[in-house]
């Protein structure tokens, strides 16, 4: 845990689930940066905060919390975002319910006064948010984005401009900077594209030419990464009636190759994402059917899956917590997959040769082998024993 200090006071921040070894603050400069220029900076003029505010894409709640007495609307699609926000408040004194807690697929308010946004390191997810939330603003709207400088593309200004209207960006401080866009309430906009779908390719076992949903943000949302089709092509092949986990699901095409190879299975997908759970929830519906029985937890890992209860766990676990690089993801997957598993279950696991998964395996299930590997990938196998 960490302090943040503003002209407002300090607050004690922290990260999501809070890891005493966490190397990484709940804020970092661009979050300070939008702060400042709220308060009035170099002259300018404080921003009116007394309409409704929205803080979009607050990555650990730093910005709700320090803006918790302005009673903001959080839009996030991260559920650990949001418990990091409610742990945040609570921690600092503040009513949770003096904030509102929206994911990034819920209907946005009708009218928004100001509009922070933390820039998302997906595009994609950015152009669907500002879409969703661009019949909200309204010509008199304070619009603000802020970012890292290496986050902050001319690609991403021109979403702004495109959706929102004219945008130019500050100077900037400490390697962060801030967008400022001018309304437009008279710009054409085109439909978002979101949700995308498209047809996977042959030779990847049971999803072989099925179709795949994809909202905006999911991982490799416009084709199949290599990886995931490196484990497609040797997920176990099982019958019975499974209890599957489909951990880190992204759009589900894993747990849905599972689902068809073995009919009498249950799959439950998990993710943190919202996005990414509804592009499973999809993806799984159309390629079995809208009777098919499946479970979709949007959750902190396997954290409210029984003790003792799953045959199978697949997993993918992601490498970053948005520009950092950290294992920290994969280590709560393999300690929470133990937990829930049966004994004599197994988790199965793919993943990039370099980052060494074996090592961590063996420490949390006492063993490890490898099924199949290539220069660049490694799918993994422990048992619960």
């Amino acid at each position: 845990m960490n302090r943040l200090t503003t002209s407002q006071g300090g607050f004690d921040l922290a990260r999501f689930p809070e890891h005493p070894r966490d190397p990484f603050r709940a804020w970092d400069a661009a979050d300070e940066y939008l702060l400042r220029q709220l308060e009035g900076i170099d002259g300018a003029e404080p921003v009116d905060l007394s309409g409704a505010v929205v803080v979009v894409g607050d990555r650990w709640g730093a910005l709700t919390t320090v803006l918790a007495g302005n009673r903001p609307v959080q839009i996030t699609d991260s559920y650990l975002a949001q418990r990091a926000t409610l742990a945040n408040l609570a921690r600092n004194g503040d009513d949770p319910d003096t904030v509102r807690l929206l994911s990034a697929g819920d209907t946005p308010p009708e009218r928004i006064d100001v509009l922070l946004v933390r820039v998302p390191k997906s595009l994609a997810l950015l152009e669907d948010q500002l879409h969703r939330l661009a019949p909200a603003v309204h010509a008199g709207t304070v619009v603000i984005g802020t970012g890292m400088v290496k986050e902050i593309h001319t690609s991403t200004l021109k979403l702004f401009e495109r959706i929102i209207g004219p945008t130019r960006t500050s100077l900037a401080v400490k390697k962060a900077r801030l967008i400022f866009c001018t309304p437009d309430p008279a710009l054409a906009r085109t439909p978002s594209p979101w949700p995308h779908r498209y047809d996977l390719p042959e030779g990847i076992g049971a999803v072989s030419g099925r179709t795949v949903v994809n909202h905006a943000g999911i991982f490799c949302a416009e084709r199949l990464d290599i990886g995931t089709r490196f484990f497609l092509n040797h997920l176990p092949e099982r019958s019975g009636r499974d209890r599957i986990v489909d951990l880190g699901c992204g759009n589900g095409v894993v747990g849905t190759s599972a689902a068809l190879a073995n009919p009498e299975a249950t799959v439950t997908f998990i993710d943190e994402s919202y996005l990414a759970v509804a592009s499973a929830e999809a993806t799984f519906r159309a390629n079995l059917g809208t009777d098919a029985v499946a479970d979709f937890l949007v959750g902190d890992g396997m954290a409210d899956v029984p003790p003792g209860s799953v045959d199978l766990v697949l997993n993918n676990p992601p490498f970053h917590s948005h520009q950092a690089t950290t294992d920290a993801t994969a280590r709560t997957m393999f300690h929470g997959a133990r937990t829930a598993l049966r004994q004599g279950g197994e988790l199965w696991v793919v993943g990039n040769r370099h980052l060494g998964y074996h090592t961590q395996l063996r420490r949390t299930f006492g063993n490890c082998t490898t099924v199949a590997g290539d220069p660049k990938f490694v799918v993994l196998r422990a048992v619960k024993r």
